[in-house]
């Protein structure tokens, strides 16, 4: 009798067993509606990070469209016209997720949760010739500095002692081409932005860092916490695959080996 309880048990253990192999996996505890809305600032068209092109959708766009397909959703995107409608666009549930060269700041973190690193990240300062290097913090405050409203490198500069009188708002991104005219004479820009517009323009000048690396990420709600740990899960699994290489090499090409070793090495202060 015991022997036929024991080998009913067994039968029984098999077949459940079996069974959940077999069923689907559970729905994600995130997407309404088999939909994952992720917010992007609107960029200009060649962003690297984040686009609305489909043959070049950017780097930040291809790993959330990775991890939609992974969770069977589908990436809507919702475009918001400037850094400073990121953070209530996602408060207010209009999305998601925020993504799009989105960098981790003291002030954003205070509201909203932040997944593991990206990308690494590191603010410099950009001049061009004939203006000189700027190497101090002295140098900058004298200088007239282009940022973005509510933009982490705004963040940056006025904590690196800039007057606000200096800072000269341009628009909604900031690029090399603003020291083209005679508005501004530095730009205080992310170094994978510089590293790059530097090897198509070889009278820019990267200067002085701002604070220490940084870090590009997803911000999700703080209560969104099973959204946050599926995107920690999966940026970590793709930082050690193949796929994340390919990404930097495809969209900042052998500079981006350079780039990264930048944000995290460099040392000028």
């Amino acid at each position: 009798m015991r022997v036929r309880a024991w080998l009913s048990l067994g039968l029984l253990s098999v077949s459940l067993s079996a069974a959940a192999a077999e069923a689907p996996a559970p729905a994600p505890a995130f997407g309404d509606k088999g939909v994952l809305r992720v917010l992007r600032m609107d960029a200009r068209p060649d962003d690297p990070f984040f686009n609305l092109s489909d043959e070049r959708p950017g780097f930040d766009r291809e790993l959330l469209e990775g991890f939609a397909r992974l969770y069977k959703l589908r990436l809507e995107i919702v475009t918001v016209p400037s850094w400073e409608d990121l953070v209530p666009a996602l408060l207010g549930k209009k999305g998601d997720i925020a993504a799009g060269r989105f960098t981790v700041t003291p002030a954003r973190a205070k509201v909203i949760a932040f997944t593991v690193e990206a990308f690494p990240t590191r603010h410099v300062v950009l001049t061009r010739k004939p203006n000189r290097t700027i190497l101090t913090r002295d140098e900058l405050r004298g200088a007239k500095v282009a940022a973005v409203k509510g933009s982490a490198v705004e963040e940056a500069v006025l904590a690196a002692g800039v007057p606000r009188a200096n800072l000269v708002n341009i628009g909604p991104t900031v690029s090399a081409d603003a020291l083209k005219d005679a508005r501004v004479t530095a730009v205080v820009t992310n170094v994978e932005t510089a590293v790059v517009e530097a090897r198509t323009d070889s009278a820019l000048q990267l200067g002085l860092f701002l604070g220490p690396p940084r870090s590009m990420a997803y911000a999700v709600r703080k209560e969104d916490t099973a959204l946050r740990k599926a995107l920690d899960d999966y940026l970590e699994n793709t930082r050690r695959s193949a796929v994340w290489n390919r990404l930097v090499v495809k969209y900042f090409g052998q500079a981006g080996l350079e780039i990264l070793k930048t944000a995290r090495e460099g040392t000028k202060q």
